[in-house]
């Protein structure tokens, strides 16, 4: 989380550790609350329209909600909810920590170097952007693993009904889907490295946060100057931050969409499937399968079978899912941030009390 352009208290600043912190618990709240979408969402991606028997009107998000509810009941829209707060909070918690701790070194250093007395240096799109990417790919290094965890539980698998344009049903198959036992299979079937599937789309991806949290900035700071040339307070209403999020995340996944899409199939293991079954993920078990396809030769594959407009299937749900969940986010941020502030004070006193 960036450094605030005009701290009120300097002294209660939040170290980087703060700001992780606030930024992991506003992500996991914002994401809880609309995580039913997200389930949806994923499906959608995950499922290729030119598979056999698919029909567009059954990957809308309202008509994918309605068939898990039907098949798994009002828990079906939760499937894979622990490992995907996990992922969120671990996600969200490096990237913070890796943005607040490059941006706020990056100010010192700019700081430093500026004549005595001068105003804390503002940062221009092009760093702001560089610093998110770089977080970014700090961050995707370490929590991918949980993130294939987490896509393959939402996902699901192929029930192999005799209707092939049927959504899966997870429960047709008497498998652990647990997170330790979709780790342990992944492992057994892909080795290791499977763990790490979608890395280089997901490299491609960091630009998603820096361009959010770049665009936020930059318009933040360009209204905030407005409302103080204008005489009002230096603070953005709820509204505005809102409004704020909603378009920076909207322009982010639009830009990066195609990306989305490719990483999530790959991560699904059903990239390999796009033309042939029912596009959905084949159970344990199931004769070894071809070299997983990389994201640029998935891209090219699905430009020749679907178009241009494959690379955007399930982007309405995206966008509803992330603006949702990003406009949470930035609205409740301030709130978590004193929380975490008020966390690390508590924690700090008590070591101070416990050495004296």
């Amino acid at each position: 989380m960036s450094v605030q352009s005009k701290p009120a208290v300097p002294s209660q600043q939040l170290t980087p550790f703060g700001a992780a912190l606030a930024g992991a618990l506003g992500a996991c709240f914002s994401n809880a609350v609309v995580y039913p979408l997200d389930v949806a969402k994923t499906r959608i991606q995950a499922t290729s329209p030119t598979a056999k028997g698919k029909r567009k009107d059954e990957l809308t998000m309202l008509s994918v909600l309605q068939d898990i509810f039907k098949r798994e009941g009002i828990l079906g829209w939760y499937r894979g909810f622990a490992a995907t707060m996990l992922n969120t909070f671990s996600m969200q918690y490096a990237y913070f920590f890796f943005y607040s701790f490059l941006r706020t070194s990056y100010i010192k250093r700019l700081t430093a170097r500026a004549p005595a007395g001068s105003k804390a240096p503002v940062l221009s799109t092009a760093a702001e952007l560089s610093l998110g990417a770089a977080a970014g790919a700090l961050s995707q290094i370490f929590t991918i693993p949980v993130s294939v965890i987490a896509t393959r539980q939402q996902v699901g698998r192929s029930s192999h009904a005799p209707q092939a344009s049927e959504i899966l049903d997870p429960r047709s198959d008497d498998h652990d889907d647990s997170f330790f036992g979709v780790g342990q299979e992944i492992i057994r079937e892909e080795g290791v490295t499977g763990l790490w599937l979608g890395i280089k789309p997901g490299m491609v991806l960091t630009v998603n946060p820096a361009i959010t949290y770049g665009v936020y900035e930059r318009l933040k700071s360009v209204l905030l100057l407005a409302r103080a040339a204008a005489g009002a307070a230096d603070k953005l209403t709820p509204g505005m931050s809102f409004l704020l999020g909603a378009f920076s995340k909207t322009l982010a996944t639009i830009v990066t969409y195609p990306y989305i899409m490719a990483k999530v199939r790959i991560q699904a293991r059903t990239s390999e499937h796009d033309t042939e079954d029912d596009g959905l993920p084949q159970p344990s078990g199931s004769p070894a399968k071809a070299k997983q396809t990389g994201a640029a030769g998935l891209l090219i594959r699905v430009l020749q079978t679907e178009g241009f407009v494959g690379w955007y299937q399930g982007m309405s749900a995206q966008i509803v899912k992330a603006v949702l969940s990003q406009a949470l986010l930035f609205v409740s941020k301030e709130q978590f941030e004193r929380w975490a502030l008020a966390l690390v004070v508590l924690f700090s006193t008590g070591k101070l009390r416990a050495v004296s």
